[in-house]
């Protein structure tokens, strides 16, 4: 008997007793027991969301129809280089020929992992693309040659435009008034108008 009263009283639960068994309130010192599960992080939706609106304004910029959706930030072109979009897909087809001619040019496409920005899942994507067209890059040297080349064959056409214009048939007198030519070209730079909304 003297063994029962020393040793530590037994715990029990008042839904496991049955109703005619006394309770038995001893006070334990137990460690106490931890949450079961954790507690609850109150997150304000409106901060939540206000965070995300400013997170998507900066890579958006503004909402407007009017975006440009071949906008590329001249931060982002390295130095010595130029960036252009060249086509990849019409009407949902590639042409194979057209993409040789551009490699032979000096075109290879923008990796995707230098601006992830730009793609979703950067990591997933090798290149840029955007509504059939890819990025591409090319020295800025080379660009330039063929900026130059290509005004040289304009300024070409037009003279020779021009001759034919105050060249005279076999036959025919010659068009010329005084010396100067009946056919006058004008040429001219200017501003275009752009209408208000």
């Amino acid at each position: 008997m003297e063994e029962m009263q020393n040793s530590a009283p037994k715990r029990t639960l008042s839904r496991f007793r049955k109703p005619s068994e006394p309770v038995n309130e001893v006070a334990f010192d137990a460690p106490p027991r931890a949450p079961e599960r954790p507690e609850m992080v109150t997150d304000d939706p409106r901060a939540r969301a206000a965070k995300r609106a400013a997170e998507l304004r900066g890579h958006l910029g503004s909402l407007d129809e009017g975006t440009d959706d071949f906008y590329i930030p001249p931060h982002y072109i390295p130095d010595g280089w130029s960036y252009e979009w060249k086509r990849k897909l019409t009407m949902g087809q590639e042409d194979p020929a057209y993409q040789v001619s551009i490699a032979r040019k000096g075109w290879e496409p923008v990796p995707a992992s230098r601006h992830p920005s730009m793609m979703p899942d950067g990591n997933k994507y090798q290149i840029i693309e955007r509504k059939g067209m890819i990025l591409m890059e090319r020295p800025l040297e080379i660009t330039e040659e063929a900026q130059r080349a290509e005004r040289r064959r304009a300024q070409l056409q037009v003279r020779q435009k021009e001759e034919q214009l105050n060249a005279a048939p076999q036959g025919q007198f010659e068009r010329n008034n005084k010396d100067a030519p009946l056919a006058r070209v004008k040429k001219g730079y200017s501003p275009i108008a752009i209408p208000d909304a």
